[in-house]
């Protein structure tokens, strides 16, 4: 008899939600399964549904569900099927809290093999976009000024031709299962992380991400496995990328010096440090808006590797479509030079280098 009632007081929630959907024909028709059977929708007001999400109503409705939503469909209604509108907002609040899927699972009576069911696949749907939302722009003049004026001070223009900022960031991990070389994983701090290289535009966009690399990956061996090094050797991409002191001086990456000696040498630190300060901020706001990324994540290899990526489109449709997140405290200082060598040395891109700081005298 409780099963019974269950089912009936279901199928009177459903009734309820549409009719309420019909009156607001924005708000999609849902079938909620949390205690209270309330609409998320409906339920939130846009700041509040932004702080839970970390995106506007419209953006999840009408921007990011239309280009998932063919392969979350269900293929029938047996058993009650979650609908592509609740899975994309379980994704959403896994991302934008890194919680257990446990949590997310009993906010809407959803179980946690659910909840990591539907992660997996809306992450993996969301990486599949990964060419079409994260890619160098077409022209990059824009690109080239606004990274001029970054570098610019009262006294000193900025640098020129630069088309982005590079640098790693580790995102913690359980143990690696199911392979032997588990503790390549493992970082100095004494965790296990993978390295992820980011190249960042002016406004905060991505415009190249490697997620595949082991912790223990030195940020330049990254970078010289990477489409964007092959792309810049072989002169697709036409122009110079900036980078902190672990990445080695090449005719198309400026480094900081570590031991400045003259005025040059320092206005030359100081430009490079403000224009490379933007991938600094980037790894903030990023991590900031998909704590998912700073807690750490638990999931298998591969399934670590798409939500990465996914957390990276979501972030770029969010800039193109004018749905940024507030990074409240954050504040853009620039960072310190770091004190370590790298030992790959290029004879031409030393003389690069030099060149540059030539025109700060």
């Amino acid at each position: 008899m409780e099963n019974i009632e269950r089912v009936l007081t279901s199928i009177e929630n459903i009734e309820t939600l549409g009719t309420a959907a019909d009156m607001n024909p924005r708000m999609p028709k849902l079938y909620v399964r949390n205690e209270y059977n309330q609409n998320p929708f409906e339920l939130y007001s846009e700041n509040e549904f932004k702080r839970r999400y970390r995106f506007f109503k419209h953006t999840v409705l009408n921007v990011i569900l239309p280009l998932i939503i063919t392969n979350l469909q269900p293929f029938n209604n047996r058993g009650l099927p979650i609908l592509p509108q609740l899975q994309i907002l379980i994704a959403l609040r896994f991302y934008a809290t890194g919680c257990f899927q446990m949590v997310c699972g009993d906010l809407n009576s959803i179980s946690q093999s659910s909840v990591c069911l539907i992660v997996n696949k809306v992450s993996a749907e969301l990486s599949k976009l990964l060419p079409r939302f994260v890619n160098f722009p077409r022209n990059m003049t824009t690109v080239k000024r606004k990274f001029e004026e970054l570098g610019k001070s009262n006294t000193h223009h900025g640098l020129n031709n630069i088309i982005g900022a590079i640098d790693c960031t580790h995102i913690k991990i359980n143990r690696p299962r199911g392979i032997t070389h588990s503790e390549a994983y493992r970082n100095r701090k004494g965790y296990f992380s993978v390295n992820v290289q980011a190249i960042i535009g002016p406004d905060l966009e991505i415009f190249d991400i490697v997620t595949r690399w082991p912790r223990s990956s030195h940020d330049s061996r990254i970078f010289r496995n990477s489409q964007a090094y092959a792309r810049l050797v072989n002169g697709e991409l036409e122009g110079v990328l900036v980078g902190d002191s672990g990445y080695p001086a090449l005719n198309f990456m400026l480094t900081p010096l570590l031991n400045p000696q003259t005025r040059a040498d320092n206005n030359y630190n100081y430009s490079q440090l403000r224009t490379r300060n933007i991938v600094e901020r980037f790894f903030g706001v990023w991590k900031k808006k998909f704590p998912c990324l700073q807690r750490g994540l638990r999931s298998k290899l591969t399934n670590t590797s798409n939500i990465i990526i996914a957390c990276a489109v979501l972030h770029n449709i969010g800039i193109q479509r004018g749905d940024v997140y507030d990074d409240g405290d954050l504040t853009d200082q620039t960072p310190e030079v770091e004190q370590h060598r790298n030992n790959e040395r290029s004879t031409t891109g030393l003389a690069f280098r030099q060149s540059v700081i030539a025109q700060f005298n």
